[in-house]
């Protein structure tokens, strides 16, 4: 093969094959955002997931859609492996827009071992604080004798012995 330069001394096929490239990995994300492979899901998660879609159907024979980044691994309890979380923050319905949602949030499910919890939030992360590895979630205001636009945080840390999620309303003074 010989290397043929257009006009403006760039390699011919060069353009090409990266046109090419780009358009496949365009169709390769938007696939991947909109259908997820659900085979290696823990089968708790599979219930929520079909679940979801059948409820979607009921709605005006609307078409689920399993959104990328719906499905986390992360540590959740600090032994250092990867724990499932759930966000159905990540569920589209064709037919409705707020079908999973409201204005308390949306339920994220995190699973520990074949230990499942549920927790109503409108957002998550994880933080290290001393030895303990914590759920930092931000939930309707009305957890906080509030309304909805109070803010309003809970920290809940895994208890291994008990199997329990552990949080405390704090004391101010």
């Amino acid at each position: 093969m010989g290397s043929q330069l257009d006009g403006n001394g760039n390699r011919a096929g060069a353009r090409g094959w990266a046109v090419a490239l780009c358009a496949l990995s365009v169709a390769f994300y938007t696939a991947s955002a909109h259908a997820q492979d659900l085979s290696g899901l823990p089968t708790q998660f599979l219930e929520k997931v079909e679940a979801a879609q059948q409820a979607c159907s009921d709605m005006e024979n609307g078409q689920f859609a399993l959104e990328f980044g719906a499905v986390h691994r992360v540590d959740l309890d600090g032994d250092i492996q990867r724990d499932w979380v759930l966000d159905e923050a990540g569920f589209a319905c064709s037919t409705a827009a707020s079908l999973y949602c409201g204005t308390g949030g949306c339920m994220s499910h995190f699973l520990i071992g074949d230990r499942m919890f549920s927790l109503l939030n409108q957002g998550w992360d994880m933080a290290n604080i001393g030895p303990f590895r914590v759920l930092l979630a931000g939930v309707h205001g009305s957890q906080c004798d509030g309304i909805n636009p109070t803010p309003c945080v809970v920290a809940s840390v895994w208890d291994a012995d008990e199997l329990v999620w552990r949080s405390t309303v704090a004391e101010w003074e």
